[in-house]
C-alpha cells in the first residue's frame, strides 16, 4: 500500500467532529470498522476487536455501526460499554484483542464525537497504521473481502469491564497504604468514569463525595469536570474535604485541588511524582517528558531537584513516543494528560490521582504542600488567524521579531511560536517574570506575523 496516502480523516488524536456530520457519521463508522477488521484479519488468524465508549447520546449509533462493520468482515467484536479511554486500552491488552476502538470526543461538548484506535499492546496506533486504515476505507479491497454465511463475525458484550478496570486501578496503589480518613471530592464530568471513580476510592477506604456523576447523554463536560475545575474546588471548600479530583469526559486527564481549593494542574502533578521518584532513586532517565506548553515554573522546579525536562510537540502521542524511545517513565501535559509507563500506556486520570494520593499518604502531607511545589511564571498566549502556513523560518521579519524577544528575555523567559494543528492560526506564547514585558514582546511578534501572513 502506498505510503504517500494523504490523511484526511485522522488528526493528532484520532477522528473527531460533530456527530452525524462528516466525518463523524455512522456510515463512515461502518467503513472504518470494516477497514480495521480487514487490516487485522490479514495479520491474525482469529482477530478480535474491542469497542468502548463514553456517555454521549450518539454513541449508541456509533457502537452499533462499528460492530456491524467489524462483524461483516468475519471478525468478532467485543463491546465493553461505558468505560474510560485508559480502561479500554487496558482491556484491549488484557483480553489479548488485536485492536481497540474508543468512541469519545474527550473534553468536547456532547454533540461532538470521535474515534481513537489502540493496538494489541494498549498503545495508540501509530500514524502509519492509521494511514493504512484510512486508505482502506477509500479502496475497493475491503468490499471484495466481505464474509458470508458462517464466516460472519460474532458480537459479545462484557458487562463487568468497569469492575475489571477498577480492580486493576486498585492494584497500582501500594498495599501497605490506605485512603482511610480522607474525604475526597470527585467530579466525573458526567462522563465515562461516573461509576468506577467513586467505587475505586471507596474500596480503598476514602469517604467520597461525587459530583458530575449523573450522565444523561447530553450533559457530558457541560459545566463540570476538568474543563471547569472551579466546581470541584468549591465543593472541596464546602465539604471540608482533603482534596479534589476533576476528570474529563473520557477520564484520560485529571486536575486536582488541595484542601483549600487551590488548583493542582498537570505540571504540578508531574513535579510531585518526579520529585518522589527522584528522592527514592527510581526516576528512569533522570528526567520528565512534557510538551512545549508546560510552564517554565515546572522546568525550574525540576532543575532545583536535579531532574531534567524533555519537551515535545503538543499532544500526548508525542509525549508517549518520546518516553518510549528515551526510556522515560513519567510524562504528560499541563492540561492533565499524565502518562505513567510503569503502569499504563496512555493518559489515565484515575490512575494518576491514585499515584499522587500514594505520595501524600506515604509522606502524611496535606495536598497544599503539592499545590505550591511549582511556582508558575506568567504565561502570555496570543493567537492570530493566518491566510497560509509557510515555514516561519522563511519569514525574515517574523524571525527577527522572535530573535529580538529571545534576546531581551535571555535566561529569564521563553518564546514559542507555532501553528495550530487544527485551525488556520498561529499561536504565540511567551513566559517570564514580567507580564507587562511579555505582552509587549508578544504584540511585536503578532504584528510581524500579521503583516506577512495575517488573514485580511
Amino acid at each position: 500500500m502506498s505510503q504517500q496516502h494523504q490523511r484526511r480523516l485522522f488528526g493528532t488524536d484520532g477522528i473527531r467532529g460533530r456527530a452525524n456530520e462528516h466525518p463523524m457519521t455512522p456510515e463512515l463508522a461502518v467503513h472504518l470498522g470494516r477497514a480495521l477488521a480487514h487490516l487485522f484479519k490479514s495479520q491474525t488468524p482469529n482477530p478480535r476487536i474491542v469497542i468502548g465508549k463514553d456517555t454521549r447520546l450518539s454513541n449508541y449509533m456509533f457502537e452499533a455501526a462499528l460492530q456491524a462493520g467489524v462483524c461483516s468482515m468475519g471478525v468478532d467484536a467485543v463491546q465493553l460499554g461505558v468505560l474510560p479511554t485508559p480502561g479500554i486500552a487496558f482491556m484491549t491488552s488484557g483480553l489479548r484483542a488485536d485492536a481497540g476502538v474508543v468512541i469519545s470526543a474527550s473534553h468536547n461538548p456532547y454533540d461532538d464525537n470521535g474515534l481513537k484506535f489502540f493496538g494489541a499492546d494498549g498503545f495508540k496506533l501509530p500514524d502509519s497504521v492509521e494511514a493504512q486504515i484510512e486508505a482502506l476505507v477509500e479502496s475497493e479491497t475491503v468490499e471484495a473481502r466481505r464474509a458470508y454465511g458462517k464466516e460472519i463475525g460474532r458480537a459479545y458484550r462484557i458487562d463487568d469491564s468497569w469492575g475489571r478496570y477498577c480492580v486493576y486501578l486498585k492494584s497500582t496503589f501500594p498495599k501497605h497504604l490506605s485512603l482511610a480518613g480522607l474525604k475526597i471530592v470527585v467530579d466525573c464530568a458526567n462522563g465515562a468514569a461516573y461509576r468506577v471513580a467513586g467505587e475505586m476510592l471507596y474500596e480503598l477506604g476514602a469517604e467520597v463525595i461525587l459530583i458530575g456523576n449523573e450522565p444523561n447523554g447530553v450533559n457530558i463536560n457541560d459545566g463540570v469536570g476538568a474543563l471547569h475545575p472551579e466546581n470541584m474546588a468549591q465543593a472541596v471548600r464546602e465539604h471540608g474535604a482533603d482534596l479534589g479530583i476533576a476528570l474529563d469526559g473520557d477520564a484520560d486527564r485529571v486536575l486536582m485541588s488541595d484542601e483549600n481549593g487551590r488548583l493542582i494542574d498537570g505540571d504540578s502533578i508531574l513535579a510531585v511524582l518526579a520529585a518522589d521518584r527522584a528522592k527514592k532513586g527510581d526516576l528512569a532517565g533522570g528526567a520528565v517528558v512534557a510538551t512545549v506548553m508546560s510552564n517554565l515554573g515546572l522546568e525550574r522546579c525540576l532543575k532545583d531537584r536535579g531532574i531534567g525536562l524533555e519537551r515535545t510537540d503538543v499532544g500526548d502521542r508525542y509525549v508517549v513516543a518520546h518516553m518510549r524511545t528515551g526510556g522515560y517513565r513519567i510524562g504528560g501535559e499541563q492540561s492533565g494528560h499524565i502518562v505513567l509507563l510503569d503502569h499504563t500506556t496512555t493518559g489515565d486520570g484515575l490512575l494518576t490521582a491514585l499515584q499522587v494520593l500514594a505520595v501524600a499518604v506515604d509522606h502524611q502531607a496535606p495536598m497544599s504542600v503539592f499545590s505550591q511545589l511549582v511556582e508558575r511564571v506568567p504565561q502570555v498566549l496570543k493567537g492570530i488567524k493566518v491566510s497560509s502556513k509557510p515555514d516561519l523560518e522563511t519569514l525574515p521579519t517574523v524571525v527577527e521579531a522572535i530573535a529580538d524577544a529571545e534576546a531581551q528575555l535571555g535566561d529569564r523567559g521563553r518564546v514559542l511560536v507555532r501553528y495550530s494543528g487544527t485551525e488556520r492560526k498561529c499561536r504565540v506564547m511567551l513566559e517570564g517574570d514580567d507580564e507587562t514585558e511579555l505582552n509587549s514582546l508578544a504584540d511585536q511578534i503578532v504584528n510581524a506575523i500579521q503583516q506577512v501572513i495575517g488573514e485580511p
